[in-house]
Formats: structure tokens, C-alpha cells, sequence
């Protein structure tokens, strides 16, 4: 019982730090797919296209 006394702290700890980035990853993919889309649509725009393509998955 001793070790999981002293690993459980750790433990939460490196779990909470791995949420963290997790949100941070995901937030920052979010953003450059967000930013991929207002891109294209200002390059359409610019273009003079009415409907523009959404990036492929391939583009990430």
C-alpha cells in the first residue's frame, strides 16, 4: 500500500499534464483548420468564385 502512496500523486499529475496538452493540441488544430477555412474563403473571394472548396484532409 506504501507504493501507491507514493506513485499516486505522480500519477494524477501526469494525467492531468497529459489532459492539458491534449486541450492545447486539439485547440491549437482547431485554430489552423479555422484559419485554413477564412484563408480559402478570402482567396475565393478574391478570385471571384461564389462557392469555395474546403480544405482536404490531405492539406493538414
Amino acid at each position: 500500500m506504501d507504493y501507491v502512496a507514493v506513485l499516486l500523486p505522480s500519477l494524477v499529475v501526469g494525467l492531468l499534464f497529459w489532459f492539458a496538452m491534449k486541450s492545447i493540441f486539439n485547440a491549437d488544430k482547431a485554430e489552423r483548420q479555422a484559419e485554413a477555412r477564412a484563408q480559402a474563403e478570402a482567396d475565393a473571394q478574391a478570385a471571384g468564385d461564389d462557392f469555395p472548396e474546403p480544405p482536404s484532409k490531405s492539406d493538414k
